[in-house]
């Protein structure tokens, strides 16, 4: 009870701390405009100038300030309407990154709550518990979960009222999805982590090896200590034409790849991509539609990746 209550008086001053920055005047729109918080996609100024372009009957895309998804601005767009005093309601918009913050935060915690307890299970099955009891009990769902809280570049981001939080939540959604085998749950947030910035589309593969090996698949070596563990208890002593074959033994068990819920998560992608698309072009089909967007987003994006590779290569010759 004693670690819990301390758990969640870290989770609440992390909290705490990110609405006291956000709260202090001037602070969020001075930090909201430092390159190192804010890049082309998740400024909270451009997602305003989109909104109050489109609100005005113009392309969001035509002032060349606004790279990002239509959906965003048709869900968060309003949040970013100015004030009578003429300065951006940080505080409202600010709570929404919070919740995104914390939300994250909670499906860590509670990810990597599932994977011990799938690794306990595990053990206990294979009659290996001793494992357990020589290891230290560390809960990593909390750690990572505080880690993530606590993080400067997050705090900067969301105190900047950056959308990465809430790309950051998809993210990890779609971890969480594959973790827990819930395909479209998975399929959902990494299509639109994908459709909000384009760099989460590579989480496709240890998606993919989650949902097709699971959440408790084990090393090799758990089924060799089971395989060649003697009456004392010790595997040690054995040959090694023993631990080739029991190798080889272990690797048929181990690598059981199941295409079932891979299937499911690349049919609910596609379904959640078709849903994707098709309010973006509900929400444009007045400015170009789809060709409007996928020139504006997805080029910029790879403009933007040429060019950091450009800048390396110039710091390294």
């Amino acid at each position: 009870m004693a670690e819990a209550a301390r758990y969640w008086r870290w989770v609440a001053a992390a909290l705490l701390v990110r609405l006291a920055l956000i709260s202090f005047p001037g602070g969020s729109l001075r930090l909201s405009t430092r390159p190192e918080v804010a890049t082309p996609l998740t400024s909270v100024h451009r997602l305003a100038e989109g909104y109050w372009l489109k609100k005005s009957s113009v392309s969001p895309y035509s002032g060349s300030m606004y790279h990002g998804s239509p959906l965003l601005l048709a869900i968060v767009g309003p949040l970013t309407v100015k004030r009578t005093e003429g300065q951006l309601d940080d505080l409202f918009y600010g709570l929404i990154l919070i919740i995104a913050d914390f939300t994250t935060a909670m499906l860590l915690r509670v990810t990597g709550q599932n994977l011990q307890l799938a690794y306990t299970r595990f053990l206990k099955s294979k009659d290996l518990s001793i494992l357990l009891e020589t290891s230290r009990n560390v809960d990593a769902g909390e750690v990572a979960s505080l880690i993530f809280l606590w993080n400067p570049f997050g705090i900067l981001s969301c105190v900047g009222l950056s959308t990465s939080p809430i790309e950051n939540l998809m993210v990890v959604l779609s971890l969480y999805g594959a973790c827990s085998s819930l395909a479209p749950l998975s399929a959902f947030g990494w299509v639109i982590a994908t459709h909000l910035s384009l760099y989460p589309a590579i989480l496709i593969v240890p998606v993919i090896l989650l949902l097709g090996y699971g959440p408790d698949a084990p090393p090799k070596k758990l089924f060799l200590l089971k395989s060649l563990k003697p009456t004392g208890g010790n595997p040690l002593g054995h040959s090694h034409d023993q631990f080739s074959a029991v190798d080889n033994q272990s690797e048929l068990q181990v690598c059981r790849f199941s295409w079932r819920p891979v299937l499911s998560f690349i049919l609910w992608a596609s379904i959640w991509s078709f849903y994707a698309l098709a309010l973006s072009s509900i929400s444009l089909k007045n400015f170009g539609g789809l060709s409007e967007m996928f020139k504006n987003t997805f080029v910029l994006l790879g403009f933007l990746t040429y060019c950091r590779r450009e800048e390396d290569d110039l710091v390294i010759f």
